[in-house]
């Protein structure tokens, strides 16, 4: 048991876990993250798929039925990657239902091919929700401009969503106002909305890669001396919105109705440069009411050497926008690295879903 992870966890971190596998599953290993490491969530993609099922032989059976009876590749990804969904969701429904139904959640993506249509990220939501049939699924929808409308769609149809993609503090107001549209909705129809759940997925590293690159090409000492400060500061500044709306009258509303916070949850929080400390954006973004999905490594590193010394995100909003400012000043443009990096992000997850698709293909053949 990690006294570290203990202490974030009473901070009011909620603590999900990055990755998920067949083999995971299978040796009961995700119950003992439970157990012992205070993880209470699970987060899934198609790298994350791809990776499992190129390892070992947990997939071996489902493939070789699936091959028999002539299913498309496209299915047999949609059989295998909710078959492992569901059982995970079964694996966490102690901790749902013991936490109110906040977390013990498992998170699924819709096609992200289908991020710039609308109707079909509805329609790919819906036949999830249908195909897992749990509740403590979340489908995970991007947060494109179209993406905004398919989550009010799927929220107000009593549908709990993870926002996911989310770089800029635009776009995650955006966020936040077609989600509580959505609760709107879904009580006009007379839904309940204590039972609608949504995390909105804030994207970290990634933030600082970015900037960081473009910062070494200014050169200057003034620029050097911002590397490594850009994500958290995004970050700070995003619970900062938050924090806006859920005063408002538009969420006390809500809240009196039975609807419950859309949770920002800290996505990216494994760090990409060898200089930083390896917990980094997990030691610096702690404050109660939030999520941080961890990749396994980085759970680990935080078990071992995290340093949780109590909130570090509502004491430092003026430090954030003066460190926002400052990149300002020499050179970055803020609207320019997020426009770029939802679009490379888009393109990375496209990428991994054909890769899923010609992992899925390759298994079926050699099947």
């Amino acid at each position: 048991m990690s006294e570290i992870l203990r202490k974030l966890s009473e901070q009011g971190v909620s603590i999900w876990l990055d990755d998920i596998s067949r083999e995971r599953l299978r040796t009961g290993n995700l119950q003992d993250l439970i157990r012992d490491r205070h993880v209470v969530g699970v987060t899934s993609n198609p790298t994350i798929f791809a990776s499992a099922l190129s390892k070992g032989d947990a997939y071996d059976q489902q493939i070789h039925d699936l091959k028999i009876r002539g299913v498309d590749v496209e299915e047999a990804v949609r059989a295998i990657t909710t078959y492992d969904i569901r059982w995970a969701a079964d694996v966490l429904k102690p901790v749902y239902e013991s936490g109110g139904r906040t977390d013990g959640r498992v998170s699924i993506e819709v096609d992200p091919r289908l991020s710039k249509d609308t109707g079909k990220t509805v329609a790919e939501a819906r036949a999830l929700w249908w195909l897992v049939d749990r509740p403590n699924l979340f489908i995970k929808i991007p947060a494109t401009v179209e993406g905004l409308s398919a989550i009010t769609q799927v929220i107000a149809e009593g549908i709990s969503v993870n926002v996911t993609l989310i770089f800029s503090l635009e776009r995650y107001r955006a966020v936040m106002d077609a989600w509580m549209t959505g609760l709107e909705q879904a009580r006009a129809k007379g839904l309940e909305l204590g039972g609608i759940e949504s995390v909105a997925s804030f994207f970290v590293s990634r933030v600082d890669g970015e900037i960081d690159k473009r910062l070494d090409k200014i050169g200057t000492p003034e620029a050097s001396a911002l590397k490594g400060k850009a994500a958290l500061a995004n970050a700070r500044l995003a619970f900062a919105a938050f924090e806006e709306v859920v005063a408002s009258d538009r969420w006390k509303a809500l809240a009196e109705a039975g609807a419950r916070p859309q949770r920002p949850l800290w996505a990216s929080t494994g760090t990409k440069n060898p200089d930083y400390p390896d917990t980094l954006y997990v030691d610096q973004l702690v404050t109660s009411g939030t999520v941080n999905t961890m990749p396994e490594k980085t759970l680990e590193a935080t078990a071992d050497h995290g340093k949780i010394d109590g909130d570090t995100i509502r004491s430092s909003y003026e430090e954030a926008w003066n460190t926002m400012a400052a990149l300002k000043e020499v050179g970055i443009d803020y609207d320019d690295v997020v426009g770029f990096l939802e679009t490379d992000g888009l393109d990375k997850f496209e990428a991994s879903w054909t890769e899923l698709l010609a992992t899925v293909s390759a298994e079926l053949k050699k099947a």
